[in-house]
């Protein structure tokens, strides 16, 4: 997928939808605008209907329907995509930027930082891989990345998730903390800063 084919979906939905709409990219399709080269055919999204209501949802599931049909492309959305896993995402809300309006549609991108909550929470190839080029082609700093991952960690529900998140966001930062962000980055610094964001006691 590409940028190309991404605002085709949403054109294609807003002609179908036809009501105002906010949207939260994520996934793939948030890599993608943040500069990664995800193979991934599927738009994922939180929607917020601006008049909302039994009839309307029901019109936007057939507005999906149709782009499905019209462009080959997937998507999940919800309306609230915290709900989405064991890791919360805190306030990410309060942490996009717009990326365009397509008629009665406001679509805005997750802050990178934000986005990577749930990425690393899957931990596949294509997800390191898509981290790996966001973080280099945005200037994600290292620290303040650590700092949102230990809250995620810390803010969320007591579960088995929160040590396997926490062994993967360890992982990520020793294995591809260098090709990241260069010779001089310092794991154990970086690393320290996710255990003290999180409360973590060593």
């Amino acid at each position: 997928m590409n940028i190309r084919q991404i605002d085709t979906f949403f054109k294609i939905l807003d002609d179908e939808l036809q009501q105002d709409a906010d949207i939260i990219l994520t996934g793939a399709a948030a890599g993608i605008i943040h500069g990664s080269s995800s193979p991934s055919m599927d738009v994922d999204f939180e929607i917020e209907l601006k008049d909302p209501g039994e009839a309307k949802w029901k019109r936007l599931q057939a507005a999906i329907s149709k782009v499905l049909d019209k462009t080959g492309i997937t998507s999940d959305y919800a309306e609230d995509i915290d709900r989405w896993g064991m890791i919360t995402l805190l306030d990410y809300r309060k942490k996009t930027v717009l990326y365009k309006k397509y008629g009665k549609l406001a679509v805005r991108v997750l802050d990178p930082a934000y986005w990577s909550i749930g990425k690393m929470t899957r931990f596949i190839d294509p997800d390191i891989q898509d981290m790996i080029q966001v973080f280099r082609k945005k200037k994600t700093p290292a620290l303040r990345l650590a700092k949102v991952l230990g809250r995620a960690l810390k803010e969320s529900p007591r579960s088995k998730e929160l040590m396997l998140f926490r062994r993967q966001v360890e992982s990520f930062f020793e294995s591809y903390g260098k090709k990241i962000w260069g010779k001089s980055f310092d794991p154990d610094k970086v690393i320290g800063q996710f255990h003290k964001a999180a409360g973590i006691e060593m």
